[in-house]
């Protein structure tokens, strides 16, 4: 009954509609070229050297190191390694796992909508309840008086995802401010999801929550190395905070996955101590991914939303389809013109405000997203 309403994922069946049709897929966000080379190997001579059994519940030590090396380097955030620190089987079982083991039958979540799919389920598994904020084209941004009417005695945490998936919002300083001195005011948790931290365009910051004064000892902070590495099937996240908090989280998480993906664990260790011209060439190249396929959905007909961060870009279709459906229109592009995107309604909970709203990814390579914006062009004629 917990799951009542959530059926099979909107991506399992868009990419079931790609590979039917022979479509173009910027549905579903995940690179089509490996990651770099360093990483690959780590991994594979971590296999090659028989690292293949159970590693240690809280993640191996060299990753575990590693992250807390890159949170201190990039944000200035010192973590206990034994106590602060855990692996997780990627960010959604980093989220899974600290929803459940932080909340209690009844308890509210404050959130932002669209939402990444795996929050409300997580969410009705922990048997709280969640309450959106929705953000609202163009700016993506929040009204902090509606912000602040979610928020009740039954509130526990706050769930933050910066940069934003699908919007590509990167909430700035003040933002986040806001956020912080309501989890101050009524003594909230907040738990972050920064898996495209490193993922930010046009020379913005992307600021962890945990940096703001007073903050750092109430926010979970959760990232992933899927999307900076390009290795997303490897599924290794992790999350930080104070011991507490992880505690909780690994309480939840030890009967979940246990543990996972050993070698991979190495290989994100030696990625995470990349040099920093790395980390800038991995948000210029999807950047220029950005730059090209935005001018080609607008010559297309669609209204297009800036997009500050992530794979992802946002338009309107309602220029192209008046009626706005854009679940309809999803599952018909694909046999119009062989290009396949996410209806954004999948990731509201009041699913009116993104009925409208379409997602395409272009984290793809140059010639992809040609293809892509060459077969889109048929809207347009």
């Amino acid at each position: 009954a917990k799951l009542q309403g959530f059926g099979t994922t909107i991506f399992a069946e868009m990419s079931a509609l790609a590979t039917a049709t022979d479509s173009v897929n910027l549905g579903q966000g995940f690179p089509d070229t490996d990651g770099p080379r360093e990483v690959l190997d780590a991994a594979i001579g971590a296999i090659n050297s028989g690292l293949n059994q159970y590693p240690p519940g809280l993640g191996l030590p060299v990753l575990r190191q590693a992250i807390a090396d890159h949170q201190q380097r990039f944000y200035g955030l010192t973590y206990d390694v034994d106590t602060e620190v855990l692996v997780t089987a990627g960010a959604t079982e980093a989220l899974a796992g600290a929803l459940l083991g932080l909340l209690d039958t009844g308890d509210e979540v404050v959130l932002f909508e669209p939402m990444y799919d795996s929050y409300q389920a997580c969410i009705a598994l922990a048997g709280a309840v969640a309450k959106p904020v929705t953000l609202r084209p163009p700016a993506y941004g929040f009204d902090v008086d509606e912000l602040r009417a979610a928020i009740t005695p039954k509130t526990k945490l706050i769930l933050v995802n910066t940069p934003h998936n699908p919007t590509g919002k990167v909430l700035d300083r003040a933002e986040l401010q806001l956020i912080a001195d309501l989890a101050v005011e009524h003594d909230l948790i907040v738990l972050t999801d920064e898996v495209y931290e490193h993922l930010v365009f046009d020379g913005i910051d992307h600021v962890p929550l945990a940096t703001l004064p007073g903050m750092r000892d109430r926010v979970l902070s959760i990232s992933s190395g899927g999307k900076t590495f390009n290795t997303t099937g490897w599924k290794i996240g992790w999350l930080c905070g104070p011991p507490e908090l992880v505690t909780a989280a690994k309480t939840a998480k030890q009967f979940l996955t246990y543990v996972n993906g050993g070698p991979f664990q190495v290989g994100i260790a030696r990625g995470l101590a990349m040099d920093e011209s790395f980390f800038h060439g991995v948000a210029a190249n999807l950047q220029a991914r950005r730059d090209q396929l935005m001018p080609g959905l607008e010559a297309a007909g669609f209204l297009v939303y800036p997009t500050q961060g992530t794979y992802f870009v946002t338009v309107d279709i309602r220029p192209v389809r008046a009626d706005g459906d854009g679940m309809a229109f999803c599952r018909e592009l694909p046999h119009r013109c062989g290009v396949v995107a996410i209806p954004n309604e999948v990731f509201y909970m009041n699913r009116h405000e993104g009925r409208h709203l379409v997602r395409f990814a272009f984290c793809k390579r140059p010639e992809v997203i040609d293809q892509a914006v060459e077969r889109l062009q048929r809207l347009a004629g």
